[in-house]
């Protein structure tokens, strides 16, 4: 399966992202997690040991100008990504990482041509055909293009019970519907109780596909810096019955 996690920033994305690809692993699957968020941690999530873990692939800016062969306007649109995967992927048991993180423009104005660089590379690695991959994206779906998410069998989008999130869930599902994006379910997260599901599914028009309740356990081992895997139980349980109705969905494809 190929699985596209996404939403508002803060709503929890790269946690359900590392608790799904510990219930893919414990299931003796391969799994490649990809972490494309501008501000990378899934590694740590994950119990990466950080000494072992490369800088974001965006930060590289010697290797983005030398993919793009950048020339002032003038750049290469289809740069070389081939060779990446085995000089920065690191492997952990059956768990693969490639950490993208995003281009920070800033003032820099448009960054076109480093941004090839990434999508080449996330296209590649999205068609692995041996592993399940994970890509856990930056707040939003624009930046990675409408390419990138039509080529993964299912958007997640994770929300929590508020406006803000609500607003970007929106705004995720409005431009999945426009590229005819058939499998985007919702992922409820930190929720109490079912006023709080209610709630979610009368804003998206959508009832979540299973619902992550708040974890003072998951919290605690946030704080701490250990590995999620190492906590959170009732999370675990919840992103094995995740799988579970994934692998039902595609069954019935």
């Amino acid at each position: 399966m190929k699985i596209a996690i996404c939403g508002k920033g803060g709503v929890g994305k790269s946690t359900i992202s590392a608790f799904l690809i510990n219930a893919l692993a414990s299931q003796g699957r391969r799994v490649l997690a990809i972490d494309a968020d501008p501000s990378p941690h899934l590694a740590r999530l994950l119990g990466f040991p950080a000494d072992q873990v490369p800088e974001p692939v965006a930060s590289m800016t010697e290797l983005l100008q030398e993919r793009t062969e950048r020339e002032g306007a003038f750049y290469n649109m289809n740069p070389k990504v081939s060779d990446l995967p085995e000089k920065f992927l690191v492997k952990q048991d059956n768990i693969s990482l490639m950490v993208l993180g995003a281009i920070q423009q800033g003032g820099a104005g448009c960054a076109c041509a480093e941004n090839a660089v990434l999508r080449n590379l996330l296209n590649m690695l999205l068609l692995s055909p041996d592993e399940d991959v994970i890509l856990d994206m930056e707040a939003g779906v624009e930046h990675l293009g409408r390419g990138t998410i039509a080529a993964t069998d299912h958007i997640l989008v994770v929300v929590q019970p508020y406006r803000g999130s609500i607003e970007t869930a929106s705004r995720i599902k409005s431009l999945a519907a426009d590229i005819g994006i058939k499998s985007l379910h919702i992922v409820a997260n930190n929720v109490r109780d079912d006023e709080d599901m209610d709630f979610i599914e009368q804003e998206t028009g959508i009832r979540p596909i299973v619902a992550f309740r708040t974890s003072d356990e998951v919290r605690r081992a946030e704080r701490k810096g250990i590995p999620l895997s190492e906590a959170g139980d009732g999370f675990s349980r919840t992103a094995h019955e995740l799988v579970k109705k994934l692998e039902e969905i595609n069954a019935g494809q």
